[in-house]
C-alpha cells in the first residue's frame, strides 16, 4: 500500500481528536448507555437507540483515524533544505496576474485541506500545477472558472 502524505500538523491533529475520542467520547457513551439500559426495555427506548448510534459512529471514527494515521507518512517540511521548490508542506505566494493579487497556500495531504485555512490538498489543480516549480516561474491553472496564471513569488519551508 502507497503511503500518503501527511504534515507533522495534520497528524498532530488526528492524534488529538482521536485520545479525545477513546478518552472522553467513548466512556461518555458508554455511560449513556448503561443508563438507557436501567430504564428498562430496549425496544422502545429512544436514549438507548441514540447511545448505540452514537457509539458506532465513534468507534467508526476512531477506526478511520487510526487507518489514517498507519498509512501516512508524517512529513517535517522543516527538515527538508529549501531549495526554492515547491514541495509537499512548502507554503507557496502565488502572484495571480489577470487579477493583480497574491494568495498564500500550504500544501498538505488529502485529509488536511482547508482553503478558509489557505491549505489546500497535494491532490488539487493548483498545487498539480506547481509541485516542482521554483520561485519565478510562471503556470496555467484549469480551473472551473478557466483557465489562471499564475506566477511562484516565495516558497517557504514554516
Amino acid at each position: 500500500m502507497r503511503k500518503v502524505p501527511m504534515t507533522i500538523g495534520g497528524a498532530e491533529t488526528l492524534r488529538t481528536e482521536l485520545n479525545d475520542l477513546k478518552s472522553n467520547v467513548r466512556p461518555r457513551i458508554t455511560q449513556a448507555i448503561a443508563e438507557a439500559r436501567e430504564h428498562g426495555d430496549l425496544k422502545e427506548n429512544a436514549e438507548y437507540h441514540a447511545a448505540r448510534e452514537q457509539q458506532s459512529f465513534c468507534e467508526g471514527r476512531i477506526k478511520e483515524i487510526e487507518g489514517k494515521l498507519a498509512d501516512s507518512e508524517i512529513i517535517d517540511v522543516k527538515s527538508i533544505p529549501a531549495t526554492g521548490k515547491v514541495i509537499f508542506g512548502t507554503t507557496v505566494t502565488l502572484y495571480n496576474i489577470d487579477k493583480d493579487v497574491s494568495v498564500t497556500y500550504q500544501i498538505v495531504g488529502e485529509d488536511e485541506a482547508d482553503v478558509k485555512n489557505a491549505k489546500i490538498s497535494v491532490g488539487s489543480p493548483i498545487a498539480r500545477a506547481i509541485m516542482g516549480k521554483g520561485e519565478g516561474d510562471e503556470v496555467s491553472v484549469n480551473t472551473p472558472g478557466g483557465e489562471v496564471s499564475y506566477e511562484i513569488e516565495k516558497v517557504e519551508h514554516l
